[in-house]
């Protein structure tokens, strides 16, 4: 029984991390006032999307900070009460 469990978990652990992924992507423009920002990204398997320029909800406003536009980030979008929003965020170095 216990192996049955360790191989469950296992193929539970191993389809989360396949279904995570981050998005290469360059910030075009930020709204502060209405906490979203447009992004030219590559391809969102997870929400099957194509390579664009589109605007995102920030899941959390304090990852609009220290952003500019140009900036070159990764990040993870998926959609949250129906918006499609950013998740998490890092500068690419």
């Amino acid at each position: 029984m216990k192996p049955l469990l360790i191989a469950s978990a296992a193929l539970i652990l191993s389809s989360v991390i396949a279904n995570a992924q981050s998005i290469n992507g360059t910030v075009k423009k930020i709204d502060d006032a209405q906490g979203k920002l447009t992004i030219d990204h590559g391809p969102i398997k997870n929400l099957d999307m194509d390579s664009m320029t589109m605007v995102f909800r920030a899941g959390d406003p304090a990852m609009l900070k220290g952003l500019k536009t140009g900036d070159k980030i990764k990040f993870d979008a998926d959609r949250v009460n129906g918006q499609i929003t950013v998740t998490k965020l890092q500068k690419s170095k």
